[in-house]
């Protein structure tokens, strides 16, 4: 098979259709989210699995950076249309757009992250965000000095209140008097791209006596991440490994493997014979979720504090922590 590349950031819908007009795909195709594909989390995560699986195959995949939630449908009939298989998704918003267009293409298997579709030809895989954040939450309470940490989440909804209860709950565990401060960057699809807001949200939490906060918030996080180390108090990441960004400040990342979630995607849904369609689940027992230590925050968390936390994980893998799922249940119990 002869593979061809095509990668476009698409100002609009007559942009988008005048780049997937005309040309026959046998590849498969990933499609980001709003923020970006290199926002250095949750989007450049999941272009991480696609090089990664492009490495491991030899083949190549064609890619797309949606620019407004107008263009979801209409993306994914052209590639559906013109042979890609599979097509992956990246985000929680692809609900409605997935579920008009999958009947359409019965052929075409479909793999779509963060929310669940069901259709025969659809695999949704959900991540366990909660018990990843119960364990950096449960970290950022060994390391406050102050008892107060924060939490700066992108857009304002469920399944980043999911990441903050998994946190807070987290914390909590270790220090039952610890303070939570609480904030998100906005209510629109822009929260996940704003650093600036995100920053000033920091720095007042710090202003309130939080010295250590949990950015949930895309490329917003980026930040969050900026104005901790400018404060000289510790963040930490989310999605990818955001260790490295300031080395010294990053106390760890909250690890979701969107990139092997993509990669196992596009190596497995291609062939009618190893998809898996309907609900997939990535927790910690699959190493779904985790948490970050490497050169760039060895010298911030002690072999104590792993661990300390390898057996907090231990007891949630075998139900003796029950942490909280946001998503199924909308309260918060803190």
């Amino acid at each position: 098979m002869k593979f061809s590349t095509i990668t476009k950031a698409i100002a609009g819908g007559v942009a988008l259709s005048a780049i997937l007009t005309g040309a026959a795909f046998a590849d498969p195709a990933i499609i980001y989210d709003l923020g970006g594909k290199f926002d250095k989390s949750f989007n450049e995560a999941a272009y991480n699995g696609a090089e990664a699986w492009k490495a491991a195959s030899g083949g190549t995949y064609i890619d797309l950076e949606l620019q407004n939630d107008a263009q979801r449908e209409q993306a994914l009939r052209r590639f559906a249309g013109q042979g890609a298989n599979p097509i992956v998704m990246a985000g929680f918003s692809w609900t409605a757009a997935l579920t008009a267009v999958a009947p359409e293409f019965p052929d075409t298997n479909f793999v779509v992250i963060d929310t669940v579709v069901d259709a025969p030809n659809v695999q949704s895989i959900l991540f366990d965000e909660h018990t990843g954040s119960f364990l950096v939450g449960a970290l950022a309470a060994m390391k406050s000095e102050t008892g107060t940490v924060g939490f700066v989440g992108g857009m304002d909804v469920p399944i980043i209140h999911k990441f903050y209860c998994g946190y807070a709950q987290g914390a909590k565990a270790v220090n039952p008097d610890v303070k939570l401060i609480e904030n998100y960057t906005g209510t629109t699809p822009a929260a996940w791209n704003d650093p600036v807001t995100a920053g000033e949200l920091a720095k007042a939490a710090v202003d309130a006596g939080a010295d250590v906060i949990f950015a949930a918030a895309g490329g917003s996080g980026l930040g969050v991440l900026q104005a901790m180390k400018d404060a000289g108090k510790y963040s930490i990441g989310v999605d990818s490994n955001q260790n490295y960004l300031q080395p010294g400040s990053v106390l760890t990342s909250m690890l979701k493997r969107v990139d092997v979630a993509v990669q196992t995607a596009l190596t497995e849904a291609g062939d009618d014979a190893t998809f898996k369609p309907g609900i997939t689940i990535l927790g910690l027992d699959n190493d779904g979720v985790g948490y970050a230590v490497d050169d760039n925050n060895k010298d911030l968390v002690t072999a104590e504090d792993i661990a300390a936390l390898d057996d907090l994980k231990a007891k949630i893998i075998a139900g003796e922590i029950e942490v909280h799922d946001y998503t199924t249940d909308s309260t918060c119990p803190l």
